[in-house]
């Protein structure tokens, strides 16, 4: 499928018709990678038809429309809050596990997870929602916090188990959010029988970032292939009354899904899907996808990620593909972008490079 990368740039709303709003674009995707704060904000943006689009994303934070949590692989993503909740349902107990033997090495057990809970919980009724430093410093006293790790493990921990959220933004900390209760900033949550959540999210992954396989919605989601088939099934009939079924391609006998209207959006929007695009390091066109070779040629790889440390530079991306990565370099007015090519830029490239720069 020569336009594979082109298909995925316009189903993940990076080009063609653009969400209205963050709430929108997230619950487009279902969920967005959000470990490095300020690249979740811009991902969020650049999908956005609207051109103050960060300022708007930070507003949905402090509205409690957007939310980061931890839904699944116990990375840290962007989502609707209300459908935080079934997401987890799914997710939570296979976290749990894979965590297991971490927890017990850092002396997490059940008695030493009850303190925290009660801390934290008492905690927040009393004084309101609270920063990281704060719970680290109501544990410490308790020696929760003794052993390097326990806290980040332990905070992880309560959101999975929907005590705490992260919610407002800090007040004096850009690119912090605050831990609040997850019932009160999240009175109403979704629930979903697992069946219906499993077709539920399908559908929704397909439809984000198809053309995409079972194992790419396996490994994004941490679900065992056997679920993600039984999810398939039912968001491929199109879970939604009168939602037309996910469509099915076959390329070099390899299977994909994506929604159906995708190849149109892609004839009419070819064009600005073509066009250069500088993403943020973990932005979902790479990071939504066990096999990103499509996007990333795989002898770059070492070039966005060095080392396979697990940390992604941000990318240049030219026609769907990466063609290098780029930095911010300074600050304030004086700031700049620089960017590295894989092979050499075209002058057009450059040109184009120049005009994105400004607006990023």
């Amino acid at each position: 499928m020569s336009d594979l990368a082109l298909l995925r740039v316009v189903a993940q709303r990076l080009a063609g018709p653009r969400p209205a709003t963050p709430a929108d674009v997230v619950g487009h995707l279902s969920a967005l990678q959000g470990q490095d704060l300020p690249g979740a904000i811009r991902s969020v943006a650049l999908r956005m038809a609207d051109d103050a689009g960060e300022n708007m994303v930070r507003d949905a934070f402090a509205a409690g429309d957007v939310v980061r949590s931890w839904p699944m692989r116990g990375t840290l993503h962007l989502v609707r809050p209300r459908e935080l909740s079934w997401m987890l349902s799914l997710t939570r107990e296979r976290m749990e596990a894979g965590a297991t033997r971490r927890r017990e090495q850092l002396g997490i057990d059940d008695a030493l997870y009850e303190r925290a809970l009660a801390l934290a919980v008492g905690g927040i009724e009393e004084r309101g929602p609270l920063s990281r430093a704060d719970l680290v410093d109501l544990w410490a006293p308790d020696g929760i916090t003794a052993v390097p790790g326990r806290a980040y493990h332990l905070i992880a921990l309560l959101a999975m188990r929907e005590v705490i959220v992260q919610g407002p933004p800090h007040p004096s900390r850009a690119g912090e959010q605050l831990f609040t209760l997850f019932d009160r900033w999240i009175p109403d949550p979704i629930r979903l029988a697992r069946e219906e959540a499993l077709a539920t999210w399908a559908d929704r992954y397909f439809r984000g970032h198809g053309p995409a396989t079972v194992p790419d919605f396996a490994r994004w989601a941490g679900l065992p292939m056997t679920e993600v088939r039984r999810g398939l099934a039912g968001g491929a009939a199109g879970p939604a009354a009168g939602t037309p079924g996910l469509a099915r391609v076959v390329v070099d006998g390899v299977e994909y899904w994506m929604d159906p209207a995708t190849p149109d959006l892609l004839a009419d929007h070819r064009r600005e899907a073509e066009a250069l695009l500088l993403l943020p390091g973990f932005d979902e066109l790479l990071l939504g996808y066990a096999d990103r070779s499509a996007t990333l040629p795989p002898r770059w790889a070492e070039a966005v990620v060095p080392g396979k440390n697990g940390v992604f530079r941000p990318t240049v991306v030219h026609r769907g593909v990466v063609i290098g990565t780029w930095a911010r370099v300074g600050s304030g007015r004086g700031a700049r972008i620089e960017a590295t090519p894989f092979a050499r830029f075209t002058g057009a490239q450059e040109a184009a490079l120049a005009r994105v720069s400004r607006g990023t």
